[in-house]
């Protein structure tokens, strides 16, 4: 399997040096091989699952815990209108 390492870096956005490059190549092969074998492997009948562990994750009951303190903020705000912030124009 040939893998052009420089290509998959650029596509990536990761800058690379050939000596990088030239060791990196034969681990990403041994990945995509390693990635080959698995799908070789049967899974007819096998249900697919989002966990490895069938394990129910404990949930915590759905209730607002924060108040509305939108008031007590800003009433230390230079400058307030109609519950919003007020600042200066920087961009004109």
């Amino acid at each position: 399997m040939d893998i052009d390492v420089k290509k998959v870096a650029m596509l990536a956005r990761i800058r690379l040096t050939d000596s990088e490059a030239d060791e990196l190549g034969p681990q990403l092969g041994g990945i995509l091989g390693y990635i080959e074998k698995l799908s070789e492997v049967n899974t007819e009948g096998v249900a697919p699952t989002a966990h490895p562990h069938d394990a129910a994750m404990p949930l915590r009951a759905n209730v607002v815990t924060n108040s509305n303190r939108r008031d007590a903020l800003q009433a230390i705000a230079p400058r307030v209108e109609s519950g919003l912030y007020v600042v200066p124009k920087v961009i004109e």
